[in-house]
């Protein structure tokens, strides 16, 4: 069955396509925004006369070039007409935020111990940082970004984090009523990989951001667009098992109750209690094996969607170095050549603002059309 388009639908699609090349190519004149959206010039200044009402952009002056005639007056997005307060919660020792402004730029942090709260008091704590953040700026608040542990549907309910003992938790809604604010809520690694593809410098339109740091995850955008998953659950390979005998008895236990998942393989926690104390030599043969576990796993997935962009996010002093080479190497000995030609796998370098970055991402994608 079609549905007919309606005239607000229509307009609320084609200020997005204003935004969205503001946000990407920066200040242009009313002409150039029309050739950049395929809009026409009049449609183009109604909406740009709408988001000055709105503050959201402003004219900044008359270019200055060469061209004959009358030079072209820019507008510009105003960075600071809202900020938005980005929640991340991946963590297992503290909960982390900050104020960030259209641009992605964070104007302020802060960050509250978890201190082994559960349940509700975990959600109270949360919360508690949301507050403190509101305080911190005097602007308006476009919406709440948060990235969380754990399964998270597309309604914003944690349907499983168990660290935190949050079962079927609609915490958008829980945070939209406290704070009267739109509210995004979405796994973390899901939430890194938009952060990665909105505000850093990877080319094209599909990545894999690999996160080590507090478990094992993987965000994936194909074609521009996050991978959730039929039960929202794309990317949980920190429980693929790489490390059993044949009777499922060798390999370290893990918190899901099996042996030998790829999390107690490569997660940040156990790696570094594994390499504690090595020569160097040793630690650098288990962050190569380490690696490889990674490149088993991840090489069918790299192949079968031929991703040329995979980012690595954790401590550098893990990730950097052998670890990322075995990846990397594993990956290409067991894709074909074309695949493994075409791949570059990179480290986020220590980045720990990718989860907050992605927060901003959710809420500017929601609110005003901007990926």
């Amino acid at each position: 069955m079609s549905v007919k388009a309606l005239p607000q639908h229509n307009r609320v699609h084609n200020r997005s396509l204003v935004l969205q090349a503001l946000f990407h190519l920066g200040a242009m004149s009313r002409a150039d925004l029309a050739r950049q959206s395929g809009l026409t010039r009049p449609t183009v200044s109604v909406l740009v006369a709408e988001l000055e009402a709105d503050g959201i952009v402003s004219e900044i002056g008359q270019r200055e070039d060469v061209r004959v005639g009358k030079p072209a007056t820019l507008v510009e997005i105003n960075a600071d007409a809202f900020h938005m307060i980005v929640l991340d919660l991946s963590s297992a020792d503290r909960f982390v935020g900050a104020v960030v402004n259209l641009r992605g730029e964070i104007i302020e942090r802060a960050e509250i111990e978890i201190d082994g709260a559960v349940r509700d008091d975990a959600i109270a704590r949360v919360i508690r940082l949301g507050e403190r953040l509101s305080a911190l700026t005097t602007r308006r608040i476009l919406g709440i970004g948060v990235g969380s542990p754990g399964i998270v549907d597309d309604q914003g309910v944690v349907r499983e984090a168990l660290h935190l003992e949050w079962f079927d938790l609609p915490l958008k809604e829980r945070l939209k009523k406290h704070f009267q604010v739109p509210v995004r809520v979405a796994n973390d690694a899901n939430v890194a990989a938009l952060g990665v593809h909105t505000f850093r410098d990877v080319p094209g339109l599909s990545l894999m951001v690999i996160t080590i740091e507090h478990g094992v995850g993987v965000g994936l955008i194909i074609g521009g667009s996050l991978v959730e998953g039929e039960q929202f659950s794309a990317g949980e390979i920190g429980h693929v098992t790489v490390d059993t005998g044949s009777d499922g008895e060798s390999g370290d236990l893990c918190t899901c109750g099996r042996r030998g998942c790829l999390e107690v393989v490569i997660g940040a926690r156990y790696l570094s209690d594994r390499i504690e104390g090595l020569g160097e030599a040793d630690r650098d043969a288990a962050l190569r094996t380490a690696g490889r576990a990674l490149g088993v796993v991840t090489a069918p997935v790299i192949s079968a969607l031929n991703l040329n962009e995979v980012v690595l996010s954790g401590p550098a002093a893990l990730l950097d170095g052998p670890f990322a080479e075995a990846a990397l190497d594993t990956v290409r000995s067991r894709t074909l050549s074309v695949v493994g030609t075409g791949l570059s796998l990179r480290t986020s370098g220590g980045d720990t603002d990718l989860v907050l970055l992605g927060g901003a991402s959710l809420v500017l994608q929601a609110e005003l059309g901007v990926s």
